[in-house]
């Protein structure tokens, strides 16, 4: 789990003890914020927390739903692995302003690795902060260590690529934490001037963004593929996982599916067809007994001919819950020549 910064450069621990939101009385309606992740929302990266709006030890996103942790302050934007980060994706300045603190030489390990007391202090890693107009401040965390292109005092534009995401601070998956504040208070940039008690209040500060981008989803897709041996959360973490294809001769042909946000309640099932139709394998996971941040489920089985059969395998994966399906993905792969 990615807890908020604590850094004396970047924020107080006082103001850290809650998490507060400003009314809109003293804050400009045209302030806004272009996405800061060079990346497409829903497709190439994803939320994986929101801020958490509950100021007691329970969690509730700004739809009243369990996408964060307590007293999350800022929105966490995944992208799919490690290998996807090894490429550089740049995470960009959310408004124009003055860089006011940077910190780079944090180095990229993952949280699960080195352990909590290894980052005391600097649990936001490599980071920036930029301050703005009328008490606005955007600060961005978890940054690749040596990737900060920008410097103290400087002036940047919206859109201004000021380093890379990476595994640096308290993580454990490469993300960028945006953290967004107006008069030193958090604001949820999906939610400015958010009612504490009415779900869905609020209002969206991003510009750029599309309705689609902007929706509200419960469970997202993260990973989906075909290997030619058992997978792990690991192997897929990594992005490893790609680079052991099925092919005619592979000894086993697994399909495999990684998804955040699962409730408690739903049930996974992934099943495989052939290309004759007929079920190749198919796993049903047990029921959730609690709310999933993120899960891992794949089906599949061993060759038993001399070959497999050629032609498209197709995978299908759902989330049921009692009422019906509430996700489905499906996905192919072909083996021998079309």
């Amino acid at each position: 789990m990615v807890r908020s910064a604590t850094d004396v450069w970047l924020l107080s621990s006082l103001l850290l003890s809650a998490v507060l939101f400003p009314a809109r009385a003293g804050a400009p309606d045209e302030f806004k914020l272009n996405f800061p992740v060079r990346c497409e929302l829903g497709s190439t990266c994803f939320i994986q927390n929101y801020v958490d709006h509950d100021s007691t030890d329970q969690v509730r996103d700004y739809e009243c739903g369990g996408r964060s942790y307590d007293a999350h302050d800022g929105t966490d934007i995944r992208i799919p692995d490690m290998a996807v980060q090894r490429q550089g994706v740049e995470v960009l300045a959310a408004a124009a302003g003055i860089i006011t603190a940077i910190r780079d030489e944090v180095d990229d390990v993952s949280v699960r690795t080195i352990g909590r007391a290894a980052i005391k202090g600097k649990e936001c890693g490599n980071g920036v902060v930029i301050d703005h107009v009328n008490g606005w401040k955007t600060q961005y965390c978890h940054l690749a260590k040596g990737s900060v292109r920008v410097s103290r005092n400087e002036r940047v534009l919206p859109g201004h690529p000021i380093g890379l995401i990476g595994l640096s601070g308290d993580t454990e998956f490469p993300h960028l934490h945006l953290t967004v504040r107006h008069l030193n208070k958090i604001v949820d940039p999906f939610a400015y001037g958010s009612e504490p008690t009415v779900c869905g209040s609020g209002r969206p500060i991003w510009t750029g963004l599309t309705g689609d981008q902007l929706k509200y989803r419960p469970r997202e897709i993260l990973n989906v593929g075909f290997t030619d041996r058992p997978p792990t959360m690991d192997l897929v973490e990594s992005g490893e996982a790609t680079k052991y294809p099925t092919n005619l001769e592979s000894e086993a042909l697994v399909a495999y599916v990684r998804v955040i946000g699962l409730r408690q309640g739903d049930q996974q099932i992934v099943t495989i067809r052939g290309p004759d139709g007929v079920i190749h394998s198919e796993y049903k996971a047990p029921v959730l007994d609690r709310d999933k941040a993120q899960y891992f489920v794949a089906s599949g089985r061993k060759r038993k001919a001399a070959a497999w059969m050629p032609g498209g395998y197709t995978a299908e994966y759902t989330v049921a819950r009692s009422d019906g399906i509430v996700l489905r993905k499906t996905f192919e792969i072909q083996l021998g020549a079309k």
